[in-house]
This record gives C-alpha cells, structure tokens and sequence, in this order.
C-alpha cells in the first residue's frame, strides 16, 4: 500500500516517530554548539500514550543542564475555560464563513457523511471556521488509535523543566497559531478533501512511524515530509507557512540566543530536518550539530 499523508495530518502524524516506549530507542536529541555554548534540540510530539509517560533520561539531563527551555508554545497556565475564550475571541474577531458557507456543496456532503458514520451530527459544528473541524477530525481520529495530548512530549517538557526551575520561553502565542490554520484553511475544499479522503489510514501510518522512529531512519522522516508536502497548490501553501516561514522565524529568534547561553529546544520533529529545517539553518550560521 501506497502512503500519502495530507498536509495537516503530517503535522500530527510525524510526530509518531516518537510515539513508542522511549527506553526501548534513544530518541531524537541534538547538541548544537557554537563559542563554547552548547544547547539541545529535540524533535518533540504532540500526542502519546501511556507508554509515553516519563521523559529519557537524556532528554531530562539536557534539560537540566540549559537555563532556558524553548518551546512552540506554553498554555500550561490556561484552564480549559480560558483557552475556549481565547478561541472564541479569535473566531469572533476574523469573522470566518461558517462552515456550510466556507466549503462546496459536495464536500460538505462528504463531511456530513464522515459525521454521520460516527454518530455526530454536523450541525454541532455549523458556526465553527473549517480549520477548527479540521482539527476536530484529526483528534477524533487520534482518539481512536489510543492517543492524546496528555502523553505528549511537549507537555511532559513543559512540566519537568518547571520542576526544575527552568526559564520557558515559547517561540509563538496560541493566537499567532490559530492566525496559521485560518491561513492555509483559505483553501478549504482542498484541505477538508485531503484530511477526509486520509482518515481511514491513521493507524497505518502512525503504525510505519513509530517504526522509523525505533530504526533512527531519518531518511525515512525525511520521505514523510515529501509525502506530506508535494507539488499541489495547497500543499505549497501549507508548507510555507507551516513550516517554512516559521522555521526561518524561529531561526532568527534563536541564533542569538543560542550563541550566548544553554537552550534546551523542543519542536516537532517535522521542523528539523531538510534544507529550511533547524537543524539546516542552525549549521549554515555557524553551529556545530551533533545527533547524540
């Protein structure tokens, strides 16, 4: 069988690279040196399982031995009732179509129809953007195969370097990452028909993942991103402002960091690799990247 990721479904699906019993491999972390100044990347996942509980040991040791810890973003210190008001606020302020408005009539049918077989009704998602639906389907889907966000990598960072005393410092707010999604969602039929046509092979993939993860095969992570991105409009698109745009952001936030004093990184491990990933734009200003 043929995979093909869509393009919002990689963004949580690479990170399955990582979704296994992390003693069992060593995990994706990299020095990065430069003036004597040693920091840590680590290509990070969002979603787990309970097999993800706890940290490896040299992701905790590289984290205790940075001053800052440097993340996508920081809602540890948002309740459940705050983060619906932000999202709230920011649909109310862009004034999104809704949803039976933003896409065609036969790819709503086909959306409905998608509701329908898991007993939902779409009308519960009648006032929402298309790219909150969208996301609704990827965690309903990640559900399903046993996942969550409570495993995820990031947050078990977030916690242990909060234990430990750790400066966070996140690398976007919550809102420029809802701006994001509204911005490839631009293109709605394209992304529902993708996330949809996708679906049934979530486990498949996250199956293959997590064993490219325990071979450390990078090429292989480096084949999922040309599968999730290819020569399609909205795939270029997505791309750009997914990856691209923000890698070459978080780049020039970091180098002068970096440069200066112990950075513990943690990303998702989509953005490290190939010729605008961190990993990349790190070593062309000067720094030494060594996978440890």
């Amino acid at each position: 069988m043929k995979l093909k990721l869509t393009i919002v479904q990689s963004l949580f699906l690479f990170l399955a690279l990582f979704l296994s019993t992390l003693s069992q491999a060593a995990p994706a972390l990299w020095s990065v040196e430069k003036n004597g100044v040693t920091s840590y990347i680590f290509g990070t996942v969002h979603v787990g399982d309970a097999s993800m509980d706890g940290l490896p040991a040299q992701v905790k040791e590289a984290i205790n031995r940075s001053k800052y810890t440097i993340v996508e973003l920081d809602m540890s210190d948002l309740s459940p009732l705050e983060l619906q008001q932000k999202i709230a606020h920011f649909v109310a302020s862009k004034n999104f179509k809704p949803l039976h408005e933003a896409l065609s009539p036969p790819i709503y049918k086909q959306l409905k129809t998608y509701f329908s077989q898991r007993g939902i009704n779409i009308e519960l998602f009648r006032g929402q953007p298309v790219w909150m639906v969208m996301l609704t389907i990827i965690q309903l889907e990640y559900q399903k195969a046993g996942y969550s966000e409570q495993f995820g990598i990031d947050k078990q960072v977030i916690a242990h370097a909060k234990q430990h005393s750790k400066v966070i410092k996140p690398l976007e707010t919550f809102e420029q990452q809802l701006t994001m999604f509204s911005e490839i969602a631009k293109m709605s039929d394209e992304m529902m028909t993708q996330t949809l046509s996708q679906m049934k092979d979530t486990q498949i993939f996250i199956n293959d993942m997590i064993a490219a993860w325990k071979t450390g095969d990078q090429k292989r992570l480096e084949n999922y991103y040309h599968l999730s991105f290819d020569d399609s409009q909205y795939a270029r698109l997505a791309e750009q402002v997914l990856l691209i745009d923000r890698n070459h952001a978080w780049a020039k936030t970091l180098v002068p960091a970096l440069a200066q004093e112990p950075h513990f990184i943690a990303v998702g491990a989509l953005h490290l690799p190939l010729e605008h990933g961190l990993l990349t734009l790190l070593k062309a200003q000067g720094f030494t990247i060594k996978r440890l």
